[in-house]
């Protein structure tokens, strides 16, 4: 997660709690309904401080923890995320990826929870897209890497099939999110396999 530059150990220790403790708010609440004050009261953090580590207010604060909460997704998923290159590993994925929803305290993906709030604010939607186009990337890599190794047939198209694979994710954690059930958060991930097993060489295996 990039952050300014010229802060002390300390500094970056006080950033770090504050973009902490605004996550746990965001994820509860929503984006919009969590205002600057009650950030500061949480962190009991004054007005001059949060501006010093976030200059630009709400939307330099949003989209640290976006990124804090982007980190904390991919660590969730990694070693399997870059390891996507058989049906073994797809599946230690999709275990480490249920296991990291699951214990999420407000049901739903913490990125996927926020995107319908970001349309007015620039600067955390460009955040949040990248953080889309990274993951999308590290499973049309796990992709390529089937395909190369004979498991998916060559004429799959890589990028699309990535695409469907992360829609379809958060559609089933939006439905979790709002059933506060975790049965979506099974289907979506038995849909993604039968997904991927459509465009495999030997559907059958």
């Amino acid at each position: 997660m990039s952050t300014p530059e010229g802060l002390t150990r300390k500094g970056l220790a006080t950033r770090a709690r504050i973009v902490e403790a605004a996550a746990e708010l965001v994820l509860a609440r929503g984006v919009n309904a969590t205002t600057l004050e009650d950030i500061r009261s949480a962190t009991r953090t004054s007005r001059s401080q949060l501006f010093h580590y976030f200059p630009e207010g709400k939307p330099d604060l949003v989209s640290a923890l976006t990124q804090w909460q982007a980190a904390r997704l991919f660590d969730a998923q990694r070693p399997h995320l870059d390891e996507l290159d058989s049906w073994e590993s797809w599946q230690k994925w999709r275990e480490a990826i249920t296991a990291f929803y699951r214990e999420q305290p407000s049901w739903g993906c913490p990125i996927g929870s926020m995107i319908n709030e970001l349309s007015s604010h620039d600067q955390v939607a460009a955040t949040v897209q990248n953080v889309w186009t990274e993951w999308q990337s590290l499973l049309q890599a796990g992709i390529e890497r089937m395909i190369s190794a004979g498991l998916l047939r060559a004429d799959t198209d890589g990028h699309r099939l990535a695409r469907s694979i992360l829609a379809i994710l958060q559609g089933g954690m939006l439905m979790t999110k709002t059933t506060l059930t975790e049965e979506p958060l099974l289907d979506v991930f038995d849909s993604i396999f039968l997904t991927l097993r459509a465009h495999a060489v030997d559907p059958a295996r």
